[in-house]
């Protein structure tokens, strides 16, 4: 006797026993941002955002780049639309690419960061996309910062700046002071 369609189990002709996979179209994106530092008070402006988690993750700004835009230029407009702070940048300090899921979309983004001064504005939360903006002392974004790649690029950046011609204090890779990010809306800084 042939099995019976349904709850036997047998399978019937022209079916698949797998599930059926979504198919993902993927997407590629390319943003620029950077580490910008005030050297006087030897500070970088970072951003918090939450996560699906509800917990707030520091991260280095940055955002897509516009049509039209260098790298170097979406680095300091990002930087200035999500902390306030204009910079100018001294030179590039690397690429970190990485893959998501969005909706139906993989998305492959790669994201150009460069060493930038602070050469004017206010710390300002403003931009609806950043939750938090602070001031880090240089030698706590390593325990500060959320992600492994962008601890590196600053790590890499630091020892640019410390090496070059920019007057830096000589940081310690292994430096831990325990503060967290002086949180503000001003130029407040400690």
């Amino acid at each position: 006797m042939p099995p019976s369609p349904g709850r036997s189990g047998g399978s019937q002709p022209g079916r698949r026993n797998r599930r059926r996979r979504r198919r993902l179209r993927t997407v590629d994106e390319t943003s620029a941002g950077g580490l910008v530092i005030d050297s006087a008070h030897e500070l970088a402006a970072i951003i918090g955002r939450l996560d699906r988690r509800g917990r707030l993750l520091w991260s280095l700004p940055k955002g897509h780049i516009e049509p039209g835009e260098t790298p170097e230029q979406t680095a300091v407009r990002e930087v200035t639309e999500e902390t306030g702070i204009i910079g100018r940048v001294v030179t590039a300090i690397g690429t970190i690419d990485y893959w998501f899921v969005a909706g139906n979309r993989r998305i492959h983004k790669t994201v150009h960061h460069f060493l930038m001064d602070a050469v004017g504005g206010e710390l300002s939360d403003e931009d609806v996309e950043v939750t938090e903006v602070a001031w880090v002392p240089l030698g706590e974004l390593d325990e500060v910062l959320a992600y492994a790649d962008e601890r590196r690029l600053v790590r890499r950046a630091l020892s640019l700046r410390d090496g070059g011609d920019h007057g830096g204090a000589g940081l310690a890779g292994s430096e831990r002071l325990g503060a967290r990010p002086t949180r503000g809306s001003g130029t407040e800084q400690t």
